[in-house]
Parts: structure tokens; C-alpha cells; sequence
């Protein structure tokens, strides 16, 4: 088991960087939030949270005590927490945004002890101020400066110990905790939701605390795109940038360039801002297939009449994965999506609810990686969805159950094998 350390929203750090009453920063009170899955993306809509009120994180202070000569110990340990040099740190300070965490997430922390940082697991009760990196990262406990690194490990293995004044806060639910991993692209904006008015969605530009904010609608709904036949990468954007979500089973998301050949729900249904889109993506690992299926959320119902799952789209694309998962020396993530050496066609099993489309034998497009980010905008009107298409088989079909109770479109299975030759051999 992993041992994680509990830190409580408004309890003082007993090994802190500085001072918790020094200014830096203040927490507030959130109740977490269950998400599907315990693996969000750092530009996931309405992952974090904001406030009208300016001053969560005084980032100018924290630049200050850091680059005062006084404090060059302290700076010279902070930094190296975070892989900088010390001439760096006031324009990685200039780049970070500050937010507050809407779900109990789990991070690294640092303590403060004789002359150098001590990192620790810990598990970051919702609410607490925290200024995020351009991926949407966890970098800084405002309260104290406290560098914050990800979370490394397997999650389902974990032990928070509650104390020295973190006492198990109400509300707490293991299955709730999450880790967040780097957006794929830089962002501009983060989409935020005010803790105080879940109605009110906060657009921050990155590096700023809060004087250049615009308001958005989050109740507005927004109209799922259309997914099937893109790449992961390119899906994930798409999401974001409709103001909507994808949540991931395992110890890191899909390959970018894996191919997504389904949505549910489908292109067209509408969804309130930040709800969860479930993908069916293919990927392939050397000459084997697999079917990832990130976890269903019963959040992202939609409206009625919506769209049906779209559950066509070309085959998955025999370009190797070029994604690598960080090092760590903690056993990979237990719930990852197994894969089977039977055959090269061989799928994964889906999650209780859905069950896995079958691949094609036809290429793919290529697509193009993710090179720019967009604020998510407010959709009034519905993308349309094409109807899925289905072809001759002489198998069973294969039924995709969308989170919803409208049917959902069948594809058949083909028991023939795949006819393309592989290609050779070879998130975060």
C-alpha cells in the first residue's frame, strides 16, 4: 500500500515554506465533486474552481519571499522540488494561475525541513488554493508555497492516514479521489466554475489572478461534437473546447494518436458544461489491438431527444503509441485495460454498461496533433450526427449502451481477421 497523508482545506502545514499566515494565500470551503474515473486532464472544463473575490494566492508575495537573499535557502530547495534554477523562478511564478481544487485530488507535496524540500504523498482536500501550470497541474499550495508535484502510483493501492489536525473532513469518499495529468497542448484559459454560484463559469487566462476573468452561462448546454473517426488527441480538444469532458480508466489516458470510433452520448446531444463524454478508442501496441474504454458517467446524460451514440468510424490506426508514461518505481495502475495475446483482434472488455464495438479493417485518416488551445464556448445549437451506419456480418452484433434511455445504434461484429499487413514494430 502507498502511504498519502492527509491535508485538510484551513489547516496550517507543520512543516511549511512559509508561514500560513504570511498572506500568501487562503482555502475555502468546496464539498469534492465524484467525477467518473479517478484521472482527469489538466484542461478538463470545470476542474477547478474560482471565486469573484480576488486574492485566493498572493502570487507577487510569493515571489518576493522567494527571491529575497534572506531566503535563498529556502528558494534554492524550492526550486529544485520543481526541476527550475533559482533565476528561474519568477518567470515560472509569472506563467502559474491560481485556483481551487473542486475534488480531494492527489498530489506530491513538499515540507519544508533542515535546509532542504521533503516530498510526501498527499491527498489535497477540495477547496484548497493552489496555483496550476500552463497543463493544468498542481504546482504551488498557496497557503504556504509548498511546491506541488503529480501524483505517481497506482491509486486503488493507496492508505490516507488523517492527523496532525487534518481530521477526516465530511464528505470524504475514497472512490472520489482523483489524479490530474497534463493537458496535451498549453493552455490559454482555464474554464472554471465559481464555487460560491455553480451557475456562473469563470474564464481565467493562464497567468493571471483573476482582474482579466470573463463570465460564461454554465447551465447553458452544449452540443456533444462529433468524435468517431478522430483521433484521441484530437477528440480530447474538441471536448474541452465545447466546454465538455472525457474521463479515463487506468494509469494514463490513450495515445493521442490512437482512434476514437465512438461517443456516447453521440454527436448532437446536449450536455450541461463540464459533463463527462465516454469514447470508445482502439489502440494498438506492436501487431496487437486492444479497445480502451474510459469509465461511463452518469453525469453526462443528456437531454431528451438528443442524438443516438455515434458508433461507426475507420479503423484504428497501426501508428505506434509515441506517448511514455513518467518514470516511477510504483507498480502501474492495477485497473488499467488488460490486453489479450489470442489473437490480434483480440478487445478488452468494456465497463458495466457498454460493450465493445468491434475494429475494421480499413485505414485511417491521419491526424493532426493538437498545437493550440480555445476557451470553451457556450453552444446553443446542436451539431447534427450523422446515423451510424452498419454492414453485413455474420456475427452477432455488438450493442454500445449510451447514458441514456433513447436505443443505441448497433454495429455488427466481423469474425474475419484484419486483411492490412502491421507496420513494424517499434499522457503522461
Amino acid at each position: 500500500m502507498l502511504e498519502v497523508k492527509a491535508v485538510a482545506a484551513g489547516v496550517p502545514s507543520l512543516a511549511p515554506f512559509f508561514a500560513e499566515d504570511s498572506g500568501l494565500g487562503r482555502d475555502a470551503h468546496v464539498r469534492s465533486r465524484a467525477v467518473p474515473g479517478s484521472l482527469q486532464q489538466g484542461d478538463t472544463p470545470g476542474l477547478y474552481g474560482g471565486t469573484k473575490q480576488p486574492g485566493i494566492c498572493d502570487v507577487e508575495r510569493l515571489k518576493r519571499f522567494l527571491t529575497a537573499p534572506r531566503n535563498d535557502r529556502k528558494a534554492r530547495a524550492w526550486a529544485a522540488a520543481l526541476d527550475l534554477r533559482t533565476d528561474e523562478i519568477p518567470g515560472y511564478l509569472d506563467r502559474l494561475t491560481p485556483v481551487l481544487l473542486r475534488h480531494d485530488t492527489l498530489a506530491l507535496n513538499h515540507d519544508y525541513k533542515k535546509g532542504k524540500a521533503v516530498p510526501f504523498r498527499a491527498l489535497l482536500q477540495a477547496g484548497i488554493a493552489i496555483l496550476v501550470d500552463e497543463q493544468g497541474l498542481a504546482s504551488v499550495k498557496c497557503s504556504c508555497g509548498n511546491p506541488l508535484r503529480p501524483f505517481e502510483g497506482d491509486t486503488s493501492r493507496i492508505s490516507v492516514t488523517f492527523g496532525d489536525g487534518s481530521e477526516k473532513w465530511q464528505g470524504y469518499d475514497p472512490a472520489e479521489v482523483l489524479v490530474v495529468r497534463p493537458a496535451p497542448r498549453k493552455l490559454e484559459r482555464i474554464a472554471l466554475v465559481d464555487v460560491q454560484d455553480p451557475g456562473r463559469g469563470i474564464q481565467r487566462p493562464v497567468g493571471t489572478t483573476g482582474e482579466a476573468d470573463t463570465d460564461f452561462d454554465a447551465t447553458e448546454r452544449r452540443a456533444v461534437p462529433r468524435l468517431a473517426g478522430t483521433t484521441f488527441g484530437e477528440a480530447s480538444r474538441r471536448l474541452a473546447d465545447a466546454g465538455l469532458a472525457v474521463a479515463f480508466r487506468g494509469e494514463e489516458p490513450p495515445p493521442d494518436r490512437a482512434r476514437v470510433i465512438a461517443s456516447d452520448p453521440g454527436a448532437g446531444a446536449e450536455l450541461r458544461f463540464g459533463a463527462h463524454v465516454t469514447l470508445s478508442v482502439a489502440a494498438e501496441s506492436g501487431t496487437e489491438r486492444r479497445t480502451a474504454w474510459p469509465s461511463p458517467s452518469a453525469s453526462s446524460t443528456p437531454s431528451a431527444g438528443s442524438g443516438p451514440p455515434t458508433s461507426t468510424g475507420p479503423a484504428p490506426s497501426r501508428q505506434p503509441s509515441s506517448s511514455q508514461a513518467p518514470p516511477t518505481s510504483v507498480p502501474p495502475e492495477s485497473g488499467a485495460a488488460p490486453r489479450s495475446s489470442a489473437s490480434p483482434t483480440a478487445t478488452s472488455s468494456p465497463p458495466r454498461g457498454t460493450s465493445s464495438p468491434p475494429p475494421t479493417t480499413s485505414s485511417p485518416p491521419t491526424g493532426e496533433p493538437v498545437t493550440s488551445s480555445a476557451p470553451p464556448p457556450v453552444s446553443s445549437t446542436p451539431a447534427s450526427s450523422a446515423p451510424a451506419s452498419s454492414s453485413p456480418a455474420s456475427s452477432t452484433p455488438s450493442t454500445i449502451a449510451p447514458a441514456t434511455t433513447a436505443p443505441a445504434t448497433t454495429a455488427p461484429v466481423s469474425t474475419a481477421p484484419a486483411t492490412a499487413p502491421p507496420a513494424p514494430g517499434t499522457t503522461a
